[in-house]
């Protein structure tokens, strides 16, 4: 079989969502409208966990950083696919397929580690309330946060590195609509055994472990919640973390299901449709899942909003 070494010039083929030319249009609408929404909502709760001083508590912390991961974790994929789609090509480059698994994986990464330090953050708030303050003070928080960066960055270089060694047949198109790691060990002409081996170490370290600690804090909290004998003091707690949990099922139903059958299985259009749940939709609903019932964030949004309405006319009357 001939090959093309991974050092050429080679492109890959993102075979995207349709062929239809008439759904082109409307596709690249609606993948515009996520993407702005998801921008503006999670930018949105961050300038308003900065702004709004009765949201500097650990939670709307972690919740800015988890904003900041989702606006990333779209952008590494989104503004690819729309590019495509308006300029009906359908090419990336190796470098630019390169670059996009390893963003994909930092990002990703980080969703992760954020969803299990806020699961250990309420775990505290309910289970030990009396200790919160104490144990979750600025510096931990902020050492938390920062170690999950730095792994999230570090974390994904194996599975990066190791495509390097990898040759790559001439069919060169992947059933997606960016560069999925699996689709394209799939394309590899060479032995992928380490390549494998290497990225399911990798999503057990850094996906499997953190959904283990999520659960774990969940169980402690519902067992918690069990023993609190009024409806009102049951309610009042599971609501503080009602949202972090939807959060936490949407991402992990999604994107485990399919990078774990992946390799296994051929390519299908359900795993597409999950492989968008993950990487658009939950980042987009993140924003209205947090906001939607709590009153703090909805009341620091609107600050936010009503500041920049006054700097919104400046513009335009600078403009006329």
């Amino acid at each position: 079989m001939e090959t093309e070494n991974q050092t050429g010039v080679g492109n890959f083929i993102l075979l995207g969502f349709t062929d239809d030319p008439d759904l082109q249009s409307l596709l690249f609408g609606l993948l515009l409208s996520i993407y702005l929404v998801t921008v503006l909502g999670n930018l949105l709760i961050i300038l308003a966990t900065i702004s709004d001083s009765h949201l500097h508590t650990p939670m709307y912390f972690f919740l800015s950083n988890l904003s900041l991961a989702d606006i990333g974790f779209t952008s590494t994929t989104v503004p690819k696919a729309l590019r495509n789609i308006q300029t009906q090509s359908r090419v990336i480059t190796f470098a630019g397929c390169i670059s996009q698994i390893c963003f994909f994986f930092v990002f990703a990464c980080q969703d992760n580690l954020l969803l299990a330090v806020m699961a250990y953050d309420r775990f505290l708030a309910i289970c030990h309330p009396l200790h919160y303050v104490a144990i979750m003070n600025p510096r931990l928080c902020q050492l938390m946060a920062l170690g999950s960066w730095l792994i999230s960055i570090l974390g994904p270089l194996p599975d990066t590195l190791t495509i390097l060694r990898l040759s790559f047949c001439k069919n060169r198109e992947i059933p997606h609509f960016f560069c999925d790691l699996p689709e394209v060990l799939k394309l590899a002409c060479s032995d992928t055994l380490i390549n494998n081996v290497v990225l399911y170490s990798v999503a057990i370290i850094l996906a499997v472990f953190p959904l283990i600690g999520i659960l774990l804090s969940y169980s402690q909290i519902f067992s918690s919640i069990l023993r609190i004998s009024s409806d009102r003091g049951k309610y009042k707690a599971f609501s503080t973390c009602g949202s972090h949990l939807l959060v936490v099922s949407l991402f992990y139903g999604t994107s485990l299901g399919v990078y774990f059958s992946s390799v296994a299985t051929p390519s299908s259009r359900m795993s597409l449709m999950a492989s968008v749940m993950y990487t658009m939709v939950t980042p987009m609903l993140n924003p209205f899942i947090y906001s939607l019932r709590n009153r703090d964030i909805k009341v620091a949004m609107g600050r936010v909003l009503s500041r920049m309405m006054p700097l919104r006319e400046k513009v335009n009357a600078r403009l006329s």
